[in-house]
């Protein structure tokens, strides 16, 4: 299992989601749970982002919600981690 490193962009975004719609909280840790144990589960859809945000990733959250990510390299012998950089509506993260 992967562990998740949450950016400080990655906290606000996330609480002012929550607070907009406190429905999708669930979706987000559904999908935050699935990302740590298999980041390409096909219910992510996870892809490679291109442009301004090349290198990085993004997953679904729920219909119009999307994660972006880095894998960023651990020590020997430990899994990478997954680095959280944004959490919004697909306008709002692309």
């Amino acid at each position: 299992m992967r562990s998740l490193v949450w950016s400080n962009t990655f906290i606000r975004a996330f609480r002012k989601t929550a607070r907009r719609k406190p429905g999708f909280r669930k979706d987000i840790e559904a999908a935050l749970r699935l990302l740590m144990e298999d980041p390409f589960n096909p219910l992510l859809e996870t892809h490679k982002l291109k442009g301004r945000l090349s290198g990085a990733w993004a997953c679904s959250a729920g219909y119009d919600l999307r994660i972006v990510f880095e894998f960023v390299k651990a020590g020997k012998g430990k899994n990478d981690e997954i680095f959280l950089m944004e959490i919004g509506t697909h306008d709002e993260v692309y």
